[in-house]
């Protein structure tokens, strides 16, 4: 089962949880317009092999633009093993709303 974790819910998880690592699952051009601080980008078509490249034990927030392209990248990573793993309810979009307003939508 996907956890999916509202923005509000998502900024406490980011403050209680220092070694939690933020993944945008956009294209570079998203990501260059509006980013989460302290993201890394991995675009979804790339996601897989990647993986490689963290350790299942971690904990995870992805995201995307409103929250499709992150739950399919979340649905992955629990396929190969990974626990903690959250999808930003509507992404991005939904963070500039209730959390960041300076981020800017598009």
């Amino acid at each position: 089962m996907i956890k999916s974790i509202s923005p509000k819910d998502a900024k406490k998880l980011i403050e209680q949880n220092s070694s939690l690592k933020l993944i945008d699952v956009r294209e570079p051009w998203e990501y260059n317009r509006a980013k989460l601080e302290n993201s890394q980008l991995i675009p979804l078509k790339e996601f897989p092999n990647h993986l490689d490249k963290f350790e299942p034990k971690d904990s995870f927030l992805i995201y995307c633009h409103h929250g499709t392209r992150s739950f399919y990248a979340c649905a992955y990573m629990m396929q190969q093993g990974f626990k903690e793993v959250y999808n930003l309810e509507g992404g991005i979009d939904a963070w500039s709303k209730d959390i960041d307003s300076t981020i800017p939508k598009y």
